[in-house]
């Protein structure tokens, strides 16, 4: 069952990255995220009801009050880069923080990587150079540069969860209190933007938004159930399986932008994409 539920993880983050991409091109990020956070945070009030996981309430949460702070940075920053595009090239980069900053903590705690994380390393690293394209300019380095930022919160959130908790419920409580975090975070961002005079509604006010709403609750209910089939994957079978089948959630999101927007990129951008998840790849099985 490994395959099937990591392959599931790879099909949820990739039309979630797609559609949280989507609609920051007319509605602003930061609304997008709150959204669809709120609405993630509602299902995961449920199950954490319903499994009793209040009683896996340990100081371990602080690491998932940490994640929820950092979170709401790292998506609004990868939001804005898809939505600047092409999602071809940002989903695969974005992709290499979830495996290149656990790396670093295991380094940092004495753990030496292997033939094939160093390859990945290598190869990472020239996907990121070839991904930004030649002769790029302003705007390109611009989307480049919140990727990579974006690539960075990603992956250290990976690292706090990873330490919020060790017991299936207890993932749930901790979810939920990242969820609720992202919320706070996101919600106090977006009443200083408001207050600065930034958009909090699209164009067209909320009649333009309520169209969107089942939209954003896709989004965030798909990333929750993402952590959920890549958990279920993980403990059903070896981890590496799940983690590199898991890690090829931005070929969803490239392909699913190739048929629905028709999305085209130069063959170096391609290349460079392609090598990043190859990275991501040889990064996760070593």
């Amino acid at each position: 069952m490994t395959p099937i539920f990591a392959l599931a993880t790879s099909l949820l983050w990739g039309l979630a990255d797609f559609g949280g991409g989507l609609l920051t091109r007319r509605i602003p990020a930061l609304t997008v995220v709150v959204v669809s956070q709120i609405l993630a945070l509602t299902a995961l009030g449920t199950i954490v009801v319903a499994t009793g996981s209040w009683s896996e309430a340990t100081p371990r949460l602080w690491f998932a009050v940490a994640a929820g702070v950092i979170g709401p940075v790292a998506v609004l920053f990868f939001y804005r880069a898809l939505a600047q595009g092409p999602m071809g090239v940002v989903a695969p980069v974005a992709a290499l923080g979830s495996v290149l900053v656990p790396l670093g903590v295991g380094l940092a705690a004495g753990e030496r990587p292997g033939v094939l994380q160093v390859a990945g390393i290598v190869v990472a690293v020239a996907g990121v150079v070839l991904a930004s394209g030649p002769g790029g300019g302003a705007v390109r380095r611009q989307t480049l540069l919140l990727t990579l930022v974006a690539a960075l919160g990603f992956g250290t959130v990976m690292a706090l969860i990873a330490e919020a908790s060790h017991t299936l419920t207890g993932l749930f409580l901790a979810l939920f209190v990242q969820r609720l975090c992202n919320v706070l975070v996101g919600g106090g961002a977006l009443l200083v933007s408001a207050r600065r005079g930034g958009a909090v509604l699209p164009e067209g006010g909320r009649s333009a938004l309520l169209p969107a709403l089942p939209a954003l609750a896709f989004v965030g209910l798909a990333d929750v159930a993402a952590n959920g089939t890549y958990n279920l994957a993980a403990h059903s079978g070896p981890v590496t399986v799940a983690a590199v089948l898991a890690s090829l959630y931005p070929v969803v999101t490239a392909l699913t932008a190739r048929g629905v927007l028709n999305e085209r990129l130069r063959s170096v951008q391609a290349s460079g994409a392609g090598l990043a998840l190859i990275g991501t790849v040889l990064l996760a099985t070593g």
